[in-house]
């Protein structure tokens, strides 16, 4: 009996586990990519001055990826749970790999500017600026970031989107949204710097709806025998 009233508790916990991990999430990348912006410029071919005056900015903002990683990887496996035996394989391969993909992405994007300033910490700014050793970390950052992790962004956004129009994890205004912001990031996530911000913007929707939407998960006799 103890047993079956522990399990009742710990699903009817993990709405809000996904929810608060996905708001977590959203407000450290938007607060990274906040930070990253004001201290380093768009422009990839820039000359590099920031490291003379915003690099511990910088810094700041990239010792809060592993941070969003993590409570972005904690809200895929508590919505995979979520989904149970309604997840189809096609689909969560696609959903869990491209958020990997993300991650994997993103922490190397952030390791090549930390590699960046933890040099130039060491040298002159006019050393390493006028290496091509910094232009090509710089200009491999942006491409990582804009090109591969926004890429996969929306690679997740599509299967996300489409795994809840079929299951009702989220409400199909959401979703068809998903499909629009995915289109963008898909075609011109290397012209919008803006686009960054397209997918934590978008898991903070569903993990509002999360949260305001008990209804589905307090369902206790699905969960354990009334006898």
């Amino acid at each position: 009996m103890p047993q079956k009233g522990t399990l009742t508790r710990a699903r009817l916990k993990t709405p809000q586990a996904a929810a608060v991990a996905g708001i977590i999430f959203s407000i450290l990348l938007l607060l990274m990519f906040w930070l990253f912006r004001t201290a380093v410029p768009a422009d990839p071919l820039e000359q590099g001055a920031w490291l003379a005056s915003n690099a511990n900015t910088a810094a700041v903002a990239l010792h809060l990826v592993p941070f969003a990683g993590i409570a972005f990887l904690w809200f895929i496996g508590v919505l995979r749970d979520r989904l149970g035996e309604l997840e189809d394989r096609f689909f969560a391969t696609v959903f869990f790999g491209s958020a990997l993909l993300f991650v994997a992405t993103l922490f190397i994007a952030a390791a090549v500017i930390g590699a960046v300033i933890l040099v130039a910490s060491s040298a002159t700014s006019n050393e390493l600026i006028n290496t091509a050793t910094f232009r090509f970390a710089r200009a491999a950052a942006y491409i990582v970031v804009n090109v591969y992790a926004i890429k996969m962004a929306g690679v997740f956004m599509i299967s996300t989107s489409t795994v809840a129009i079929y299951t009702g994890i989220a409400p199909r205004w959401i979703a068809i949204l998903g499909y629009v912001l995915a289109l963008i990031l898909l075609i011109g996530s290397y012209y919008i710097s803006w686009s960054v911000v397209v997918l934590p913007i978008w898991v903070f929707l569903i993990s509002i709806h999360l949260l305001i939407d008990k209804s589905r998960n307090l369902k206790p006799s699905t969960l354990t025998n009334p006898e």
